[in-house]
């Protein structure tokens, strides 16, 4: 892995599930309560393969390893009904606050890419100080993205609506599948290691971080 703080950007891209808010122990439950009346339990090794990428490719997934009598629309329609409850609750990745905060007071355009439809993308954000921060929100309804993540279609359009090329950004992540669009964005790409993730399959991500207080010195002149 290379020093992807060597050059400064001209912005910064961050996901908001598990790079923000740690909301997915949430996504768990929410999918574990819908999992409860066919009496399965929904297994770490699952979680993984369905973490960062589209939703519907997730649902599929969940359906096919459980054998559901459900569409994809059914299950993300009855999973949905669980997330409303619980997404108010969601917390902030330890210092992730404040570091968006911190960028707020430099020059960077900060744009948000995420998976989430907007109208869950509305009800996490509800409530942020720092959800101002963001130039550009795109979300995994929005027209522009023909294919969600690891497909690049995401990036790339947040990085167009800040007026950006790709290699003028740096992209935040927790996953896999999010690293992978980012790389093929052609973007670099900074690792926030989380408990979800194993560390080896973070190893496409320029950079590693373990929490966000560990590079605020790293961006004093942004």
């Amino acid at each position: 892995m290379r020093n992807t703080l060597e050059d400064q950007p001209a912005g910064i891209i961050f996901d908001l599930d598990g790079t923000l808010l740690d909301t997915e122990p949430l996504y768990t439950d929410a999918t574990q309560r819908l999992l409860n009346p066919y009496g399965h339990t929904y297994t770490m090794e699952l979680k993984k393969k369905c973490m960062g990428g589209d939703s519907r490719r997730s649902a599929q997934m969940t359906i096919d390893e459980y054998t559901l009598p459900l569409s994809v629309d059914e299950y993300l329609a009855e999973r949905e009904v669980h997330l409303l409850e619980l997404f108010p609750t969601s917390p902030e990745i330890p210092g992730a606050g404040e570091f968006v905060t911190r960028l707020m007071r430099s020059k960077l355009l900060l744009g948000l890419a995420t998976s989430s439809h907007k109208h869950l993308c509305d009800i996490k954000l509800e409530n942020r100080t720092w959800k101002s921060a963001f130039r550009s929100i795109i979300c995994g309804d929005n027209a522009a993205v023909k294919k969600g993540k690891p497909a690049p279609d995401i990036f790339l359009a947040c990085a167009a609506a800040l007026d950006l090329s790709a290699g003028d950004c740096i992209v935040f992540e927790d996953s896999p599948t999010g690293i992978k669009a980012a790389r093929a964005a052609g973007m670099r790409v900074i690792a926030v290691n989380g408990p979800y993730v194993d560390l080896e399959d973070l190893q496409e991500a320029d950079n590693i971080i373990e929490n966000y207080v560990e590079i605020l010195p790293s961006i004093s002149d942004w």
